[in-house]
């Protein structure tokens, strides 16, 4: 059918279990998963949610316990030897903490998949210095790791994974563990390569704020299972799992300090926009219509995807006689209005 979008990645009823001695443990539990060609797909949980096994699953370095794994509509799973290398050509990784070859340099370490893969060597000399061009790195290319940023050690480890073309692009927690600015300028390259080279894009990450800057859609796992999926947008807009409110809720960081809550007369209300209505002005409607104050004491816009989604916290004096009239005034034009104190 034409226009319809491609599933590159189909992970069915996965489960992954580790066996000692005492006992087992289900590190994945049945999970289900369809990303499509091109897509920017995040995995997002806390620590030893099972992320980085399934990742693993997707390229067999972590062979499932049961359940299916399929690229492009290929069946995998049972793959070994010379058909597992056939695919594995096709599916780069980004890792955590860079694992670069340190007596390597720059050009060699982006050499070496393809040197695996038994490409000649006119086209390596011609192919790297494109990589290298690609990840901002072309004046690099005869140093040593040890000689280089945490970021630049990153955009090496980038331009190795693009190295042999692949059509998938697995990274795995990126930029954990690098600081904030190199985190931002990390996301920025790969989104401009996903966008620039098409590539299916796989990424897992504790941080929800990693999340919303690159990824279009995203399942959130808990102990070993997928408890939510969705849109980026819709995930924070409308977080229906309780875990996932609750990574959310973390991003947002709207608490308010407990001398300000103990000592206010009145009510407290959150309010949330999305889409169109973050950009109306709703607050000065309320005020107007109804003849009280409002004082904003947190709260943000930001764009998620380029849609907007606000959220605030409103505080409102008491004695307020309309109470019920502005929460239902607030409900209907806005995703949520609730009062959380007074």
């Amino acid at each position: 059918m034409i226009g319809e979008k491609v599933i590159m990645v189909r992970i069915e009823n996965v489960t992954v279990e580790f066996q000692s001695k005492e006992a087992s443990f289900k590190a994945v539990k049945n999970v289900n998963l369809h990303i499509q060609e091109g897509e920017v797909f995040g995995i997002v949980g806390t620590s030893g949610a099972g992320k980085s096994t399934l990742l693993r699953t997707i390229n067999l370095l972590q062979k499932p316990t049961s359940g299916k794994v399929w690229i492009d509509e290929e069946e995998i799973t049972d793959y070994t030897g010379k058909s597992l290398r056939s695919v594995r050509h096709t599916i780069g990784m980004i890792f955590q903490h860079f694992n670069l070859i340190h007596t390597k340099t720059v050009f060699d370490n982006v050499a070496f998949p393809m040197l695996i893969a038994g490409t000649s060597q006119e086209t390596i000399n011609q192919r790297v210095p494109e990589l290298l061009a690609l990840v901002g790195l072309s004046d690099k290319r005869d140093v040593y790791p040890s000689q280089l940023s945490g970021g630049q050690k990153q955009r090496v480890g980038i331009a190795r994974a693009l190295a042999n073309s692949p059509r998938i692009l697995l990274c795995d927690e990126p930029t954990s563990a690098l600081d904030l600015e190199t985190t931002n300028a990390i996301l920025e390259l790969l989104k401009d390569i996903n966008r620039t080279l098409g590539i299916t894009t796989i990424l897992i990450t504790h941080e929800m704020d990693v999340i919303k800057k690159i990824c279009t859609k995203v399942a959130v796992m808990d102990q070993g299972s997928v408890v939510e999926e969705g849109e980026v947008y819709d995930i924070f807009a409308r977080p229906k799992h309780p875990f996932t409110q609750k990574l959310v809720a973390h991003t947002l960081n709207l608490e308010l300090p407990s001398r300000i809550v103990n000592d206010l007369k009145g009510s407290l209300i959150k309010v949330v926009y999305n889409g169109d209505k973050a950009e109306e002005p709703i607050l000065s409607d309320v005020i107007r219509t109804f003849g009280v104050n409002i004082n904003v004491l947190h709260g943000k816009i930001e764009y998620i995807n380029e849609k907007p989604l606000g959220v605030l916290i409103l505080h409102m004096d008491g004695g307020v006689t309309r109470m019920g009239e502005i929460m239902n005034y607030l409900k209907e034009r806005t995703a949520s209005a609730e009062v959380f104190h007074g």
